[in-house]
């Protein structure tokens, strides 16, 4: 016999179903009376468990301590299927900071960056999200988005408004506005009704940019934003991190060229599965360092 827990479960699988077969508002309806009947208690535990559509409250820029670490890693390992690929990791990021991640293949780069963002859970070690926990955007690397699926670029940036609408509730008309704010922003005005599968790769890393600016995160972690793109849109790309920088946001990237890291990013972690150096950029990119990272002279200049 089923228990509770597993009639729960049903349910909610219930309500899926139902949304996806075209039955959204009863749905939506349905949901709004059982969470009424259990109270702010029930509207909490349902919001955190199944629906990432809520937005929690964030401090005001003016609030936040920037002599306190935003996001930080406390001796992390982690890796895949049972082999690490960082180890013993220990390093912050403060407040408003703005961090290059560098380091030769397999150095563990995105893993570090997929750890911090609570996409890998990391074998060992504590990740500090601090303010940041609810409010951080995830740029992946672009192979890592099913190009095929029938989607368009609309529809693509509207989820990084997910929080503000979620599975049982539809999305407004300040979304549509901010939407094509953030296209117009991306220089792809007029493109919503494009297919994603019909972009190229800049114009995709473009609108990977343009939910970027919709998810409004105050902690910004990008995986090789700039990667396979002409110079016309990486200086545009660039000038988008720049703007999320002087509006005092935490941005992490992971980068390979070094010229780059040193041209635009002021603090660089520098990775050999473990942490070589981390601190201001001049300082971590040193000759030294980069030969206890294993790279040769010849490599110093792209990563």
């Amino acid at each position: 016999m089923d228990g509770p827990e597993d009639r729960s479960i049903e349910s909610v699988q219930a309500f899926r179903r139902d949304a996806l077969a075209g039955r959204g508002a009863a749905a939506r309806r349905a949901v709004e009376r059982v969470l009424r009947a259990g109270g702010a208690r029930a509207c909490a535990a349902f919001q955190r468990h199944f629906d990432g559509g809520y937005a929690p409250l964030a401090p005001n820029a003016s609030d936040v301590d920037r002599s306190v670490p935003e996001l930080a890693l406390l001796q992390i390992t982690a890796g895949y299927h049972g082999i690490p690929a960082i180890e013993d990791v220990t390093v912050d990021f403060p407040p408003g900071s703005m961090t290059a991640i560098v380091g030769a293949n397999g150095a563990g780069k995105s893993t570090l960056l997929k750890a911090l963002a609570g996409v890998l859970r990391p074998r060992s070690g504590q990740i500090t999200r601090g303010a940041a926990r609810e409010n951080i955007a995830y740029l992946p690397q672009s192979d890592e988005v099913d190009r095929g699926f029938p989607i368009s670029v609309g529809e693509f940036v509207a989820l990084g408004s997910w929080r503000r609408f979620g599975v049982f509730r539809p999305a407004t008309a300040a979304t549509d506005d901010r939407l094509g704010v953030a296209l117009d922003a991306v220089g792809l005005a007029g493109a919503a009704a494009r297919p994603i599968a019909a972009l190229s790769v800049g114009q995709f890393r473009r609108v990977l940019f343009a939910r970027l600016l919709l998810q409004d995160a105050r902690a910004l972690l990008l995986d090789e934003p700039f990667a396979a793109v002409d110079a016309v849109t990486m200086a545009d790309l660039l000038r988008l991190v720049a703007r999320w920088h002087a509006d005092g946001r935490t941005v992490i990237a992971v980068l390979h060229d070094l010229d780059q890291v040193r041209a635009h990013f002021p603090r660089t972690v520098l990775l050999a599965r473990r942490c070589i150096a981390a601190g201001d950029t001049a300082a971590v990119l040193s000759a030294e360092n980069l030969a206890l990272a294993g790279f040769a002279p010849r490599y110093e200049t792209a990563l």
